[in-house]
């Protein structure tokens, strides 16, 4: 089978979008497809180490990389301040639909498409195209871009919802429920393989040996909840609390925020393939989200949540329903009431000072690992796609 996975995204960048990507292509292509991924030709990117390619970077093996695309865009939107970025960031999105889907039309009409974007979608249905698929994290708010949903969701052939609330408001927008399968985020378990030591993690991370150890990594954006653990850290100062991940200015925001706290370590972005080293230094990880918006109470299927699972890492996570798709309280983690520190001090707490429970945790979340790889849900969907297409 021949593959096109389309996805507006940087590559390589800052965000665990292009994580996910790199590791759905690479899924699909030791599953047996023939991938290509079709990516934004965008003007800015973080600058590789040097020697590094970018699938190295991103931790995917040699005998399982897809082929890499761009599609043109009209790209301004890190010109303009933040404020004005809306028109800017739209332009960027449509114009990338539309070359993307002129593309594929010119180079693998007869490839079986997964696209990450609506437009895309859209546009290759509406051409006339017929082995589509759509995998959605959001259901947009606006009027037009719901019609578009709506549109798109009639002519492909399956839509890959990222989450049971993503299917529930999709069914609520009138989208058929027999097209739409439930696949979460996964974990690759290649990377965490051969973890280091405890001791040697922290020796290398420049971290006390016996002092407990909070980690939380990956993004900083205001629903994730990140800024709580400043006054977390600030409850539990005999606890080492480590953030390791987001974007330039989100960083410099939280570092500002949590000035004077001694006991909180804001150590900024981190290449994918250093995420290993933080939580083999860690007792215990921790996934904030707040209750809202819908994309963090949910839409979301956090990367970091399977991260955590593949090292048998113990997890306090906000008890939402974006969450409790897939942890239960105290069977695979300890969930709190999220938005308050008070919560998660309390289950910190309860984590460190219980070696049973953490160990139960521990074994249950290693248990659970093999049925949530990238590996096992590439297999599940070209399994269900070839029946659809």
């Amino acid at each position: 089978m021949k593959l096109v996975l389309v996805a507006n995204a940087r590559i390589p960048s800052q965000r665990a979008q292009s994580i996910q990507l790199m590791h759905t292509a690479s899924a699909f292509q030791r599953a047996g497809a023939s991938v290509t991924l079709l990516a934004a030709e965008r003007r800015k990117k973080i600058a590789l180490p040097d020697g590094q390619d970018v699938f190295s970077y991103y931790g995917v093996p040699a005998n399982a990389r897809p082929k890499l695309e761009t599609a043109p865009c009209v790209d301004w939107v890190d010109g303009v301040p933040v404020l004005l970025q809306y028109f800017p960031a739209r332009l960027q999105e449509l114009t990338f639909a539309r070359n993307a889907a002129t593309q594929v039309l010119a180079r693998h009409a007869q490839s079986l498409v997964y696209s990450r974007e609506i437009e895309s979608a859209r546009h290759l249905v509406r051409r006339g195209l017929e082995r589509v698929f759509l995998e959605l994290h959001r259901v947009p708010g606006g009027q037009t871009r719901r019609r578009w949903l709506r549109e798109a969701a009639r002519g492909v052939r399956g839509v890959v919802a990222i989450s049971g609330g993503v299917r529930e408001d999709l069914i609520a927008l009138g989208v058929d429920g027999e097209k739409i399968r439930v696949e979460h985020d996964a974990l690759d378990p290649q990377r965490f393989r051969s973890p280091p030591k405890r001791d040697d993690a922290r020796a290398e991370l420049g971290l006390a040996a016996k002092r407990p150890v909070v980690v939380y990594t990956g993004g900083l954006l205001a629903w994730k909840g990140a800024d709580l653990l400043i006054d977390v850290a600030r409850a539990l100062p005999s606890v080492q609390f480590v953030i390791a991940g987001g974007m330039d200015k989100d960083v410099e925001r939280l570092k500002l925020l949590s000035d004077g706290v001694a006991n909180l370590r804001i150590d900024g972005f981190q290449p994918p393939t250093r995420v290993p080293l933080y939580l083999a230094a860690a007792d215990v990880t921790v996934v904030p989200n707040r209750s809202e918006p819908a994309i963090s109470a949910k839409y979301t299927s956090p990367l970091k949540i399977f991260e955590a699972m593949a090292v048998g890492l113990p997890i306090v996570a906000s008890d939402l329903p974006s969450i409790r798709e897939i942890l239960e309280h105290e069977r695979d983690a300890l969930l709190v009431a999220p938005d308050s520190a008070e919560p998660f001090v309390r289950g910190i707490e309860r984590l460190l000072g219980d070696d049973a429970l953490r160990a139960k945790l521990r074994a249950r979340l290693l248990e659970r690992a093999p049925e949530n790889t990238w590996d096992a849900r590439a297999r599940r969907l070209l399994a269900w796609m070839e029946l659809a297409a």
